[in-house]
């Protein structure tokens, strides 16, 4: 398609410039009158000489004698003289009445025609100009709507897919330019879903057994320190008593070392790097456009304002927001948005069961999880990651339990 819309508009070009070129060369040549009349005009003067009154006034001209005098001019701007019939090319007929030679000299109004020719000449310059640049605008479309923009599009799903997120599919055509591309694109998005699903299986499975071993380990240990502070107490001379007291020290050390290791198992969630930045507000529609893939929310106005965010972390707070209430409700989705003292605030609510309110301060921590999630996959980290995020752009993250409905406040700093 692309390359024979190409080649039409490069024929369209060519066909353009010959029929400009054969236009102004039919025009420049059109000053000639036609010799049939012409012929007619010689006739009828030769044949009524005498009789001015039978003179066509088909052309304006003038006739003159062997002597260049002019003996009749059909026109007050007829040609003065033979001189000026060659310089201005006018048309010179001779004619025999008598035996005497006349000549008449026919004003073909060159400068008239000339000028009338510059003008058709560049009107149908400006037409076949305007045909081009329409063909090349169209060309300029069909090349975004088929080429730019899938390509920007698969950008942005890279982008997402380099940063860790997996849930959003690349929702194409397959009949575009990249269709297999992009499908095969996609097939890769799930297959390393799938295989970081079975990775965080793997990683949970080592947490769950580090816990196990944590709590077996500190029930031995717990005992040897009560039976330690009690030898220390009953011990009867001060050798004994040294050794009680170094069993207690090495009983703590170890219940120290126990609890460094299960906590190190959650450290990494500490070590994504924000680098927050002044960026438009414009930018956040774009954002909520991208996480909206499955087209639940409503259309919106942005706020015009300049904040302090991150693009990338922000775009992945929204992709957790949006995918929880896909998950979870499975409803419309109400954004408003409205700039409220130092705080660009936007607010997201989805329309499913209300989360019981005892839950809601366990939904912004680390593995907490509502009730309502049962029988859904999921880490309980999407929250506690977004206000993570959030909270280093100096911002907030605030969620609201709504009869019905959920709500995610996300309060950005203006600058």
């Amino acid at each position: 398609m692309k390359k024979r819309y190409l080649v039409s508009i490069i024929i369209i070009t060519i066909i353009s410039e010959i029929f400009v070129s054969i236009k102004y060369v039919n025009n420049k040549n059109s000053y000639k009158n036609d010799v049939v009349k012409i012929n007619e005009l010689s006739k009828t003067i030769e044949n009524n000489f005498y009789d001015k009154s039978k003179y066509p006034n088909t052309f304006n001209y003038s006739i003159i004698n062997d002597k260049e005098i002019i003996i009749y001019k059909s026109d007050i701007s007829s040609v003065n003289s033979l001189v000026e019939a060659y310089k201005n090319k006018n048309t010179i007929v001779d004619i025999n009445v008598n035996g005497n030679i006349y000549k008449i000299l026919i004003d073909n109004n060159i400068e008239n025609i000339m000028n009338n020719n510059k003008s058709i000449y560049l009107k149908t310059m400006f037409v076949v100009s305007a045909i081009q640049l329409l063909s090349f605008i169209i060309y300029y479309i069909y090349l975004y709507i088929n080429i730019i923009k899938p390509f920007n599009k698969m950008k942005e799903f890279a982008t997402r897919v380099s940063s860790g997120n997996l849930d959003i599919p690349l929702n194409m055509d397959k009949n575009n330019n990249f269709g297999a591309f992009t499908e095969s694109f996609d097939i890769m998005r799930h297959e390393i879903k799938i295989a970081r699903k079975k990775e965080k299986e793997a990683i949970d499975a080592k947490k769950e057994l580090v816990a196990k071993l944590s709590h077996d380990i500190k029930s031995p240990v717990a005992s040897i320190k009560s039976s330690s502070e009690l030898g220390l107490e009953i011990a009867p001379n001060e050798r004994i008593k040294n050794q009680f007291s170094s069993i207690n020290k090495k009983s703590d050390q170890i219940n120290t070392l126990v609890t460094n290791l299960f906590n190190s198992t959650l450290k990494e969630m500490d070590e994504l790097k924000i680098n927050p930045t002044i960026i438009s507000s414009n930018i956040i529609k774009e954002l909520l456009i991208n996480s909206d893939y499955l087209n639940k929310a409503n259309d919106i106005n942005i706020e015009k304002c300049n904040i302090y965010a991150d693009r990338l972390r922000l775009q992945q707070v929204f992709d957790n927001i949006f995918i929880n209430s896909y998950k979870y409700a499975n409803t419309k989705i109400e954004i408003k948005n409205y700039v409220d003292d130092e705080f660009f605030i936007i607010s997201i609510k989805d329309f499913g069961n209300s989360i019981q309110d005892e839950e809601m301060p366990l939904l912004l921590e680390k593995f907490k999880r509502g009730s309502n999630t049962l029988n859904k996959e999921g880490a309980g980290l999407g929250l506690y990651i977004s206000k993570e995020f959030i909270n280093q752009m100096n911002g907030d993250l605030e969620i609201v339990n709504e009869n019905p409905g959920f709500k995610v406040i996300i309060k950005l700093r203006i600058i």
